[in-house]
């Protein structure tokens, strides 16, 4: 979905980009769930904490996007990695989760892997820098809240509203929105994939959840870094430099770690 946004965002603006993928995203999630699980999704128990979720992915949304016009993929992902840093650093204090020794050496290694990439001989573009520092933040915030919901929301329903915030919100900026070049096919289809992959993303995303705690899961979305590079690569030829390299390889490091330490929770 990121590789799409920045192909798209070569030739049309982000808010445009975001609004189609989250009214395809709703759209798809109400045909799929809609006819079997309309009241599930529907209904929420933390509604209040279930529109702040909402609105942090939201806003991310507009920050990475806004990021990728000017920063390659992988590094870009890269930088969004200190999310985990900054989860494992908050969720003993607001979930009650213990990290342990080897929680703490991955998410340091992860932290130097992405010091490594993001150094300033890289020539990465220092607003691109900012707008994902920025997103790292909010999207911190909407990790800690996709596990403190998980016990008593549904995932169709955590899913449901977060795609019709974006709707909404993004929606209301079409009419300022919607200029640009007339999309040929290919355009259209990835115009409309970008909410499907983003859909089937995110109901896996929080579904992990349920499934593992936080300090688990994040460092395992390192795994990222592979794809983003290779992407990176196929489509707008952009080579990691050594060092970034280096960085995403302690990253990786970082994660494997993670997931020898994970022991899978009691489930009822």
């Amino acid at each position: 979905m990121d590789t799409t946004v920045k192909y798209l965002a070569e030739s049309y603006n982000i808010p445009l980009i975001v609004a189609i993928r989250y009214i395809v995203n709703t759209l798809f999630i109400i045909a799929v769930f809609a006819p079997h699980q309309a009241k599930t999704m529907l209904k929420t128990q933390r509604t209040g904490l279930v529109l702040v979720r909402a609105a942090c992915l939201t806003s991310m949304s507009l920050l990475v996007g806004l990021a990728l016009k000017v920063m390659p993929v992988a590094e870009m992902i890269a930088i969004s990695f200190l999310s985990p840093l900054l989860v494992a650093l908050l969720a003993r204090p607001l979930l009650g989760e213990t990290i342990g020794f080897l929680g703490w050496l991955a998410t340091l290694t992860g932290f130097m892997g992405v010091m490594f990439i993001a150094q300033p001989s890289n020539g990465l573009d220092p607003s691109g820098v900012v707008l994902m520092l920025l997103a790292v933040i909010v999207n911190t915030f909407y990790q800690l809240l996709s596990r403190l919901l998980a016990p008593t929301e549904t995932t169709v329903a955590l899913l449901f509203y977060t795609t019709l915030m974006g709707t909404v919100v993004f929606g209301l900026t079409l009419p300022w929105a919607w200029y640009g070049i007339k999309p040929t096919t290919l355009q259209i289809l990835l115009f409309i994939s970008t909410g499907i992959t983003g859909g089937i993303g995110h109901y896996l995303f929080t579904a992990a959840y349920r499934y593992a705690p936080a300090t688990v899961i994040a460092p395992i979305t390192y795994i990222q870094l592979l794809w983003a590079g290779l992407f990176g690569w196929l489509v707008f030829g952009d080579l990691p430099s050594v060092w970034s390299l280096l960085g995403m390889g302690l990253v990786i490091l970082s994660g494997l770690m993670m997931m020898l330490k994970a022991r899978k929770p009691a489930i009822r």
